[in-house]
């Protein structure tokens, strides 16, 4: 038995095991799906265990987007810093890539809304905002409007850079349009 809170962490420990020793991982994984979406179903935050995890955007409607970049390491609105991020299809997989941090959710997590290089020039769920150091071949970038993620200070790898400040006033409008949610500039 689990204390309150630990399921997650304990689950993603053992899948790492068997992902490390192999076998037996796909009944592991259906098993590990179930439980979480279990935990979800009854507003458990074990569910979100120690990793970055999607949240549905109209569940989040007290979500305050602000400013404030404060490069020391922690994670911080208005920056781009790495994580691991779950693919839309919620099966276990995912990749390591940048996310803007738009607001914190409590004292060790935040909120981040994903970004991409892959041109998404005529999708209305993606705002431009051009290249920035988060990504050393200088291409430019796009933001996912329509996705939101909660991402602990221990599941960021790094931080990537600052989002100038007009810039990340495009994406809070963006963000304030679609979801709602008030921008404290």
């Amino acid at each position: 038995m689990t204390a309150p809170g630990q399921d997650g962490f304990v689950r993603g420990i053992i899948k790492g095991i068997v992902n490390v020793l192999g076998g037996g991982a796909p009944v592991l994984d259906e098993q590990l799906q179930r439980a979480a979406e279990s935990d979800r179903s009854r507003g458990s935050d074990s569910a979100e265990g120690s990793g970055t995890v999607e949240l549905d955007p109209a569940g989040v409607p007290e979500l305050r987007i602000s400013y404030a970049p404060d490069p020391d390491g922690e994670p911080d609105a208005g920056e781009v810093v790495w994580t691991w991020v779950p693919y839309a299809e919620n099966d276990g997989r995912g990749k390591d890539r940048p996310v803007l941090v738009i607001g914190r959710r409590d004292p060790l997590r935040v909120y981040a809304v994903r970004l991409t290089s892959r041109s998404h020039e005529d999708e209305r769920d993606f705002l431009e905002i051009g290249p920035g150091e988060w990504d050393p071949a200088g291409r430019p970038s796009w933001v996912d409007v329509d996705r939101l993620y909660s991402v602990p200070h221990a599941a960021m790898r790094r931080e990537g850079a600052e989002l100038d400040q007009d810039r990340f006033a495009l994406v809070a409008r963006a963000l304030q349009q679609r979801h709602g949610w008030r921008f404290e500039g």
